[in-house]
């Protein structure tokens, strides 16, 4: 019994190596093919509208709400400590070098990741990738470098609108329902913006969505099994490029903070 789990971990821990391995050879593949990038514009701004422009709607949306409860959680901290007229400040911050960030990258990783696997794993299926290396395409350079270069430049511009929009939020629920007037809780924003922050977020944000890309690329070009395959494939996308937009938003906060 201890020899065969032992071999069970042993097997696990191996092949968990070698997908490192075959990420990290993908990513030099697609670092290698960087050269093409003006002759692939293109691909690139259509995957850049796919990624970036078509998330806006979805972005929007969690970003207003994020802001409303981040503003909710802070007055309900500060009560009794300190004064709402910090309340702008708490909540920007926070919103600036965490919640934006990161909330954009999940959902990126949800619906862009996802889509990517999904995308590239019919087309490992159904042989279309074959079909491109029997022409000498390289598929490396036609459907991941597009992908991973579009996600690379859209995620920090979908943060920067996801922070603005965030923090109008807060102010909505921190107005209304807090009595917090546009006045005190703007100079309160003003007051504790460092663009250290601003800059630190956004630069997170430029690993995020090259692992969410990185990893659905990876994913899509490994998938067997048919529709049965693909739809394990966006489900595993999801999941690995959610928890590593965690653990790299923790060792990045280490480094920047």
């Amino acid at each position: 019994m201890i020899k065969n789990l032992l071999q069970k971990l042993g097997n696990k821990t191996l092949k968990f190596i070698q997908e490192i391995g075959q990420v990290t050879e993908l990513f030099l593949g697609i670092a290698k093919n960087f050269y093409t990038i003006p002759r692939s514009r293109a691909i690139i701004l259509y995957q850049m509208e796919h990624i970036g422009v078509n998330s806006l709607p979805l972005v929007m949306i969690i970003a207003v709400f994020t802001g409303a409860v981040s503003a909710w959680q802070a007055a309900y901290q500060l009560k009794g400590i300190a004064p709402l007229s910090i309340l702008g400040g708490s909540t920007s911050r926070a919103i600036i070098t965490e919640l934006g960030p990161v909330l954009t990258g999940i959902v990126i990783a949800g619906r862009v990741g996802a889509s990517i696997a999904a995308e590239l794993g019919t087309m490992k299926v159904t042989e279309q990738i074959d079909a491109l290396e029997t022409m000498a395409i390289s598929p490396i350079r036609y459907l991941a470098m597009p992908r991973f270069v579009a996600s690379v430049v859209m995620l920090p511009l979908l943060v920067v609108f996801a922070d603005a929009i965030a923090v109008f939020g807060a102010y909505i629920v921190s107005s209304y329902f807090l009595g917090v007037s546009f006045t005190v809780f703007f100079l309160s924003v003003k007051r504790f913006f460092v663009f250290g922050d601003l800059l630190a977020g956004l630069v997170k944000t430029i690993f995020f969505g090259g692992v969410t890309a990185l990893l659905g690329c990876h994913i899509g070009f490994k998938t067997e099994g048919g529709a049965e395959g693909v739809g394990l494939s966006t489900i595993r996308s999801f999941v690995l490029s959610s928890a590593m937009i965690l653990i790299l938003d923790y060792f990045l906060w280490m480094l920047f903070f």
